[in-house]
């Protein structure tokens, strides 16, 4: 008999470890799965019971949680200007978030272990938990010049504007845009519906266009090849002459490169701001071969290329290409082949050269503040490359940048009363749509506050027999350059 309880108690025995073992895995191992899993209804209810901070830029409250009536939802996410500001804040749905909402969500619901001092007090003095208030870099007044001059083309595409001395983000519009509040409602069925719907759209409201998409730069990316071709002799400067051929035979290849719509440049030997006035191609396809791939590759690489980078939402990878051979060295020099750039990357050559030939890592938060208005965190700018170019050869291409504007094919951009430097760039598209429309600015060009990078997908407007950039994309880069100025 004793014998049989004995084997009784140890069946018990390891019957409770057995449960012990399982609890502790539960509640230890598997907690986070169980406590984020969609069926669970207790963490759905509990998004929308706390006071979620409120999200701001520029004295203006773009998103915030207010009460309401429903006893299963005491708090839900408003938007003022939702489709202006939907790539920024995001949207907060029942289940996920986007953009801003997600990226600093712990401080926005009050979670973060920043707040671990305010939940204490407000334990202590019984108010509820309420989350950080997150205040943004953006200028709302450049937002809405951004996204209006936009719209007003009828194409899709993306503005993003910086302060090349901070790095602090001033405009970020993609288009086409959604409505966050119809993603940030209570009604799972109804939010999931029309996620779907947003998702299967072909025209992809719900890309952010300015840090998520890669374009081939078009002309736009001959700064870079210029900037290259004058840090390699200091002794270069606009006046310096290069060969400008008609065509250009690329080795290798029984073909050959002609100018945009097959124009002369020049005479044919033209100074190095004439060729960016006028964006000819084989001035620029040459240097890009006499250079070689590793020095282009360099020269991308510290305008910031390669390097990752978190606004906070991580941007998408710019790519120059792989070395394969000149003739597509050729094409990538000026912009075309394997070359790929987000806007923001294009918006940080533009800063960069602006700046004297530092880049600033670009950041869109300003500061964090918790419910009583303390300040819990600030930006900081920071730098991400100081040695873009020299000085010397910033001060060059701002010289010529500024010359494409006021004497070459930027002339749109032109802000009375204001020196404005930018270069123009046609993009040629690989599915034979017509090219992107691109343009890229800084603006006082002696003393820039702003640098800007604008692409309209399939906006080369026809002007004769050619298709530019510059007739559709300078003039939105105007009308943000005019509201950060208050021209």
């Amino acid at each position: 008999m004793n014998g049989t309880l004995k084997r009784v108690a140890v069946a018990c025995l390891a019957m409770f470890a057995l449960l012990m073992i399982n609890v502790n895995f539960l509640q230890a191992v598997r907690a986070e799965e169980y406590r984020t899993d969609a069926r669970n209804t207790r963490n759905y209810y509990d998004r929308y019971a706390i006071e979620r901070g409120r999200i701001t830029a520029g004295g203006k409250v773009l998103a915030q949680s207010v009460e309401t009536k429903d006893s299963d939802f005491k708090f839900v996410r408003k938007y003022t200007d939702g489709k202006l500001y939907a790539h920024v804040t995001g949207y907060f749905s029942p289940e996920s978030e986007s953009a801003i909402e997600r990226s600093e969500n712990a401080l926005l619901d009050g979670s973060s272990a920043d707040l671990l001092l305010r939940r204490s007090i407000d334990l202590f003095t019984g108010e509820p938990t309420r989350g950080a208030s997150v205040d943004l870099t953006i200028n709302p007044k450049a937002q809405k010049a951004a996204y209006d001059a936009l719209r007003n083309s009828g194409k899709r595409g993306a503005v993003i504007a910086l302060d090349p001395k901070t790095g602090a983000i001033l405009a970020m519009v993609s288009l086409p845009t959604f409505d966050p509040a119809e993603l940030s409602g209570t009604s799972k069925s109804e939010v999931f519906k029309r996620y779907d719907q947003l998702d299967a759209d072909k025209s992809q409201p719900l890309l952010n266009r300015t840090i998520s998409q890669t374009y081939p730069p078009g002309s736009t990316f001959k700064v870079v090849t210029m900037a290259a071709y004058l840090e390699a002799d200091s002794s270069r400067g606009p006046q310096t002459t290069v060969a400008a051929p008609q065509r250009l035979p690329l080795p290798q290849t029984n073909i050959s490169l002609p100018n945009y719509g097959g124009a002369a440049c020049g005479s044919g030997q033209v100074t190095l701001v004439y060729a960016l006035e006028k964006s000819c191609n084989t001035p620029f396809a040459s240097m890009g071969m006499e250079l070689g791939f590793d020095a282009m590759k360099e020269q991308t690489e510290k305008f910031g290329m390669g390097t990752p980078v978190s606004v906070p939402m991580a941007a998408a990878q710019s790519d120059f290409g792989k070395d394969y051979d000149k003739a597509a060295l050729a094409m990538a020099s000026i912009g075309q082949r394997d070359n790929r750039m987000t806007p923001l990357q294009m918006a940080m050559i533009a800063a960069g050269i602006a700046n004297d030939g530092t880049v600033m890592k670009p950041y869109l938060v300003n500061k964090i503040t918790d419910a009583k208005g303390d300040a819990i965190e600030e930006a900081e700018p920071d730098e991400l490359k100081t040695d873009a170019v020299s000085s010397e050869t910033a001060a060059k291409l701002r010289e010529m940048m500024a010359s494409v504007v006021s004497n070459g094919t930027a002339n749109l951009a032109q802000v009375p009363g204001v020196q404005v430097a930018g270069k123009t760039g046609t993009a040629e598209t690989a599915d034979g749509a017509p090219p992107h429309a691109w343009f890229i600015s800084f603006a006082p060009a002696e003393d820039p506050k702003v640098a800007l990078a604008v692409i309209v997908e399939s906006g080369a407007a026809k002007v004769g027999a050619e298709a530019t950039g510059g007739h559709t994309a300078a003039p939105i880069a105007k009308a943000v350059l005019e509201a950060v100025l208050n021209k």
